[in-house]
Order: structure tokens, then C-alpha cells, then sequence
């Protein structure tokens, strides 16, 4: 979760999509002189994070009690009803509504301004000049899934696949890096299918290939969550080839057990995702993964749970993001038999602990060698891989420098500067 202080609060939940969206939000709202809110970007991945949006929301009422309160997001795009009931509430508006500049007009009064979602057939560009509170900035390629995991609610909350045009996506990089930023980072909901509704359908590789030659002049570029399956020739030879596409994937496999993810209707094998770890650090040796991982996905038995821990060693994950399994209303896996919630916890702390495990080896590989490093906030901040580090001198905010990696200290490298922009 995020937030920032102005006359318009908002406060995030989930996602690199919805912090970007909240920066479009954020302009529309200055823009039409919105006063004395606060909006409330929810995300709809778990029944937790829907929890501490409504705890978030009781508290911005008790902290500013004259504040107009707006809840938007994909919780409130999935269940608009269960949001506007809420006391502390005035207005509920819709995915596709919080993007466009005359929602936040003084004519718009709606109490719920929620439309249809799967009517959304474009995604369009909104230009951003940054993010705020943030060294790296997050440019929207792609939102929508047409995929139906039968665990996952967020299509009814984004609506089917639609991709940004080539070009606005090129002007929207060109924009934040005239404005300093060195790193962006490419996101959306499933952004492996970018392009199949473009004009030539083109990949997500070749979209990638295209922005680097066109901004030669932005020195890193990270790619968010993928599906391995569906990675392209094209972004395959970047990874191989390119060195300002930073080595550090994050994988959506959510589980290492083939019937499991059978009955996810995942599109992947266990098989097919260590051929694809084992490939890329073929051509990139350097190359760190991320995954997320769901503990207790509804049938799970001891066996199947343990070849999705096995996972971790087998694929070589080093950054984990795992979720106790979550029932999501009007989903099909809610319908079908379920684990109990201790075990799930417990499985999850089991997964948690061997990703903290895999952190530890990977930081120590490090010591003694060399990194340039994107500074967030004072001392801290990230390597290619995005470890976190702490440097031995203040630095602005978004610059690079050249580290060398002394130790660790917990769950960071810590490093002294040996040459800054």
C-alpha cells in the first residue's frame, strides 16, 4: 500500500497497474480541481487486501471526517453494491471510469459510477509525467486478461485483454525519461499477450525491441509479471542480448504440481517452467527470478504441495511473492473441495521460509563483485536484480551508481560507491 499527502489523498492497493493508474487519477483530479478527497484504489486479489482497503477506508474518514471518500479499483469494479453500502463511502466509480478526466468533474455526483468492463475494447495511453514518491516509473503496455484461471477474480475487475499502441507507449518512456528517470518498468495484467488485438498483431518482444531503439537513451527497462509460456523469439533474444533490459523476471506460476496447476487451468507444465528458467539463464547467466506462489490451492495433498516447494530449488527462484490460497467469490476453484486455512498458513510459511533461504544464498553470491545501483531514497536502493542495498553515502533519488558489494545486512547487500553519474 501506498499513499501521499495533498489536497486529493490517494491511497493504493496492489498492483504496478493500480500505482500507475493512481497517477493518472491523480492528474485528472488536479486537473478538475478536485478538493478535500480521498480515493481509495483497491485491489480484488485476496480477501486480505480487500480487508485493509476497508480498514484503510474507515480510518481516512475518522482521520479527514470532511473528505469526500471515493473508492475505486478492481474490488469496487467486481462488487460496487458491497462498497457504496459502506457508511463512510460517497462515491464508487468503476475501472474504466477512474481513467477518464470528466469523473472527476463537479458534475459527476453519481454516488456508483460502474459500467460494464467487458464493453472496455481499448485501453487507452494516458500520459504521466511520474510517479510520485518513486525513482522508477511504470508505464501501462497492456490491461485485461482472456484467460479464466479458476482461481483468479481480476478479469472481472480489468475486463478481457487490450494493448496500448506502440507508439504511445514510446512517448510515454521518452516523457519520464526527460523528466529523470533512469529505470521504467512495462505492466499490466497479462502483458505476454501484449499486441494480439493491435493492427499486425505484434509481440510483446518485438513492442520491447522497438522501444529500446527508439529511446536509446534510457538506461534500464524492466519487464513485470510473465507468463513464461507465451514469451516470444523475440523477447528471448533481448533477455539474451540486451543488457539495459534488466536481468530479473518475476513469473506468474502460482504452483509446481501438474495436476494442481491442471486445475488452475494454468497454461504452463512444471515441466515447461524449469525448461524456461534453465533457457534464459543459458543466454543470461546473471538472470534472477521472481514467481508467485499460491499455498493450498483447493485438492492440494502433501505430494503436490511439496513439488511446488520443490520449485524453488528446481527453477533456481530467488524472489518469491506467495498468497495462502483465497476464495474469490463466483470463481471455480470457491466451488471446489478446500483446504483448511491452518494448513494453507502453514504450507505458506513452509514456501516463505525457503524463499527467504534462496534470498540469502543469492545475496552472499554477491558479495565481492560489482553492481550498478538505481538509488530510491537516501542510501537505499536496487541492483539489476533488484536486490535491495545499502549504500555507504546519500545519493539523489534516481540516480545510478557503481557499487561494490561488501556484505549483507539481513534481507540487503550492503555496498560502497566506487563511481556515481
Amino acid at each position: 500500500m501506498t499513499a501521499t499527502t495533498s489536497t486529493t489523498d490517494i491511497i493504493t492497493f496492489g498492483c504496478r497497474l493500480n500505482a500507475y493508474e493512481s497517477e493518472v487519477m491523480r492528474g485528472h483530479a488536479a486537473a478538475a480541481g478536485l478538493e478535500d478527497a480521498v480515493i481509495v484504489n483497491t485491489c480484488a486479489v485476496t480477501a486480505e487486501a480487500e480487508r485493509q482497503a476497508r480498514q484503510a477506508i474507515r480510518r481516512a474518514r475518522r482521520v479527514r471526517p470532511g473528505a469526500r471518500v471515493i473508492v475505486t479499483g478492481c474490488a469496487a469494479q467486481i462488487a460496487p453494491g458491497d462498497w457504496a453500502a459502506m457508511p463512510e463511502v460517497d462515491q464508487v466509480i468503476g475501472n474504466a471510469e477512474k481513467l477518464r478526466p470528466e469523473t472527476f468533474g463537479a458534475d459527476a455526483t453519481e454516488d456508483v459510477l460502474v459500467n460494464d468492463i467487458m464493453s472496455v475494447e481499448e485501453t487507452a495511453a494516458h500520459l504521466v509525467t511520474g510517479l510520485a514518491d518513486r525513482a522508477r516509473a511504470f508505464v501501462q503496455v497492456q490491461n485485461g486478461c482472456d484467460h479464466r484461471c479458476t482461481f483468479c477474480i481480476i478479469p472481472y475487475g480489468r475486463g478481457n485483454s487490450r494493448s496500448v499502441p506502440m507508439g504511445r507507449i514510446t512517448e510515454q518512456v521518452r516523457t519520464l525519461v526527460a523528466n529523470g528517470y533512469r529505470e521504467v518498468v512495462l505492466t499490466g495484467v497479462d502483458i505476454t499477450s501484449y499486441g494480439a488485438d493491435l493492427p499486425g498483431a505484434p509481440t510483446l518482444g518485438q513492442m520491447t525491441r522497438r522501444l529500446l531503439a527508439a529511446v536509446p537513451e534510457l538506461p534500464r527497462l524492466r519487464i513485470s509479471s510473465i507468463d513464461a509460456v507465451e514469451v516470444d523469439d523475440d523477447l528471448m533474444r533481448l533477455i539474451a542480448d540486451q543488457p539495459r533490459l534488466m536481468p530479473h523476471l518475476h513469473l506468474s506460476l502460482q504452483a509446481g504440481d501438474d495436476m494442481i496447476l491442471k486445475r488452475m487451468k494454468r497454461r504452463h507444465s512444471r515441466a515447461d517452467a524449469v525448461a524456461f528458467c534453465r533457457a534464459v539463464r543459458d543466454v543470461r547467466p546473471d538472470a534472477v527470478f521472481g514467481a508467485d506462489l499460491i499455498a493450498g490451492f483447493p485438492t492440494e495433498t502433501d505430494a503436490m504441495f511439496e513439488n511446488t516447494l520443490a520449485l524453488i530449488e528446481d527453477c533456481g527462484l530467488t524472489w518469491l511473492h506467495v498468497f495462502p490460497y483465497s476464495e474469490r467469490p463466483g470463481t471455480p476453484a470457491a466451488k471446489m473441495p478446500q483446504v483448511r486455512g491452518d494448513v494453507r498458513k502453514a504450507r505458506a510459511a513452509r514456501l516463505r521460509a525457503a524463499g527467504d533461504a534462496a534470498v540469502a544464498r543469492f545475496l552472499a553470491s554477491q558479495i565481492g563483485r560489482t553492481a550498478d545501483v538505481l538509488v530510491e531514497q537516501d542510501t537505499t536502493g536496487r541492483t539489476e536484480q533488484f536486490a535491495v542495498v545499502t549504500l555507504d553515502r546519500e545519493v539523489e533519488a534516481g540516480t545510478v551508481v557503481r557499487a561494490a558489494i561488501t556484505g549483507t545486512s539481513g534481507d540487503r547487500l550492503t555496498a560502497r560507491i566506487v563511481c556515481a553519474e
